[in-house]
């Protein structure tokens, strides 16, 4: 009889233990397929990303010249357009500043001024520093505190600013190393420097390729996968990122680090072409942002604070 009863226990036993483990299985399985139908549409925004492209795109590059390709090779296209994507930044960038929005701030490398305007609006006494003569000058027209320098050499007294701003800018200098150090010399201590630059996982070369010598603009997949020193080659003009190459850049530096992440674009040119799709799917990759799959983001977000 206690062998009876004693073997109906167990049997009891392994049958909530099977349907213990089933239920992890079932769980298990519905987050690996949340996991693959995030992912899945991660790769399809990221290939509209790189496919799309706005008539006001289009406009942009049939009006360049030559020198302005050339131009936006060596530095960039800098935002002439207000947008979704630059409103979030910014309230990314005013949440890590706190009261120091209101102080001294410096963006490294302002382009024709977008920020530097944005920032200012919201009460900071901007400087804007910018290598390339012509965007100064663009953006001097609304404000009268801009310099033209390079980042490497920055023309400035140490320990000036409460805030440094620096957007998608330290891949394009000649030495990005000096660049952060020139940027830790001139932050107060208790002042942070916010940066964005392009993450490697990100599938897609934002920046265009050179090919036989010949430069192609324009967002190149894949381009970032491949061994370093292939990628190079083919996007010899700007650099790309890992987070161990974040790390290096700040090796030595008087800093620590306040936030560390990856972000998604806003993707303000797919949305414009597909609509309500378009914010589904810009919606779930900002929500895949607190996920490992932050890893295929489209740009580092960095703040570190000089102590």
């Amino acid at each position: 009889m206690d062998i009876q009863v004693k073997g109906s226990q167990r049997i009891t036993q392994i049958r909530r233990m099977a349907r213990k483990d089933f239920l992890f299985c079932e769980i298990r399985l519905l987050f690996a397929l949340f996991a693959l139908t995030v992912y899945g549409l991660a790769a399809t925004m990221i290939v509209s990303h790189a496919s799309s492209m706005t008539y006001l795109s289009q406009c942009i590059i049939a009006a360049m010249t030559e020198r302005d390709m050339d131009k936006a090779a060596l530095r960039g296209e800098p935002s002439y357009v207000w947008r979704d994507g630059q409103k979030r930044r910014l309230n990314m960038i005013a949440k890590f500043a706190g009261a120091r929005m209101q102080g001294k701030v410096l963006e490294n490398g302002c382009g024709v001024g977008m920020y530097v305007e944005k920032m200012t609006e919201l009460g900071a006494h901007v400087t804007g520093l910018e290598y390339d003569m012509d965007r100064a000058r663009d953006a001097h027209v609304n404000s009268s505190r801009i310099i033209n320098a390079a980042g490497e050499f920055l023309p400035l007294p140490s320990g000036t600013f409460d805030l440094i701003l620096s957007h998608e800018v330290i891949e394009h200098v000649q030495d990005d190393r000096s660049a952060i150090a020139e940027m830790v010399r001139v932050l107060k201590v208790g002042g942070r420097a916010v940066i964005f630059c392009p993450n490697r996982g990100y599938p897609v070369e934002t920046h265009g390729i050179f090919w036989k010598g010949k430069y192609y603009f324009g967002n190149k997949l894949f381009v970032n996968y491949l061994p370093r020193v292939w990628r190079d080659k083919l996007a010899p003009h700007v650099q790309v990122y890992s987070r161990r190459d974040m790390q290096r850049l700040f090796e030595g530096l008087p800093v620590k680090f306040i936030e560390r992440t990856i972000i998604f674009g806003a993707y303000d040119n797919i949305i414009a072409r597909t609509g309500v799709f378009g914010k589904i799917i810009r919606a779930v990759l900002q929500f895949a942002e607190a996920t490992p799959l932050k890893g295929l983001g489209l740009s580092h977000f960095w703040v570190v604070e000089k102590v």
